[in-house]
């Protein structure tokens, strides 16, 4: 069978896209969806994303590891699922989508989406380190010299070392400013330092206010490939509010036979 594709790719986080709304694509062959994100012998991404109907909103978010296994929430890959749903027509400027995670909203201006996340409800402080979901489970610490840093040793180290097989997903972080902070992360499922990670650096965000190293809440995180923006509101229990902002920028479009 032909797939028609299309890779999108956000700060550098790169996406294999795929209008399953005739609901044809093998969403069980996980050798299939590894083969189609391998590097060297297929189209090469982070992860691959379905866009499907829904009865509740616009459309469905169905995304995949590169390791060809369901994945929990992508922002990144939500981001770049809404502009893949503009340039189909399928949207306007203003989308609503369910993910794994519930509904989302979403905006779209030029290249850059802004993307309504999920509320987070805590945020445990860890030895060195804090721990929230963000849609995706993700440990954020602070490191000297990021530029440096070991970050799939370390990353690999702590992901299998302090959470098992199950994982979360690794992000160290250097402040570089009252409201910026540069980050890296290590990804469960690509089991790799990626160029970038929506719920990661949401996470990061927040853990930082939470920890009062940022009074803002908006905060700019600078990642190996580009700048993200994230606002939210401190709650009673939590926060709220929460949008991921960036570009989501089309690569290019092809079939596989």
């Amino acid at each position: 069978m032909d797939y028609h594709f299309s890779k999108y790719q956000g700060t550098g986080n790169d996406f294999i896209i795929l209008d399953n709304r005739p609901n044809k694509f093998p969403k069980n062959d996980t050798n299939l969806v590894a083969r189609l994100c391998d590097r060297r012998f297929g189209i090469g991404a982070d992860g691959l994303l379905l866009l499907e109907n829904d009865k509740s909103a616009d459309f469905r978010m169905v995304y995949f590891n590169s390791d060809g296994k369901p994945g929990t929430m992508c922002g990144n890959g939500g981001r770049c699922l809404v502009a893949f749903a503009h340039s189909l027509g399928i949207i306007g400027d203003t989308t609503s989508f369910s993910a794994t995670d519930g509904l989302h909203h979403a905006s779209i201006s030029g290249d850059q989406v802004a993307l309504g996340m999920s509320d987070v409800k805590e945020v445990t402080t860890k030895k060195n380190a804090f721990f929230l979901d963000t849609g995706s489970p993700h440990h954020v610490q602070l490191v000297k010299d990021l530029k440096e840093f070991e970050v799939f040793r370390e990353g690999r180290r702590i992901r299998y070392g302090i959470y098992g097989e199950s994982g979360s997903n690794i992000n160290f972080t250097e402040q570089e400013g009252p409201d910026t902070f540069a980050v890296r992360t290590y990804e469960r499922g690509v089991e790799d330092e990626t160029y970038s990670c929506g719920t990661g650096v949401t996470a990061v965000a927040i853990a930082m206010h939470y920890a009062g190293y940022t009074k803002s809440t908006e905060v700019h995180i600078r990642t190996r490939g580009g700048d993200l923006k994230i606002s939210f509101q401190p709650e009673e229990k939590g926060y709220g509010g929460v949008v991921l902002q960036g570009p989501a920028t089309f690569v290019f479009k092809g079939v596989v036979k």
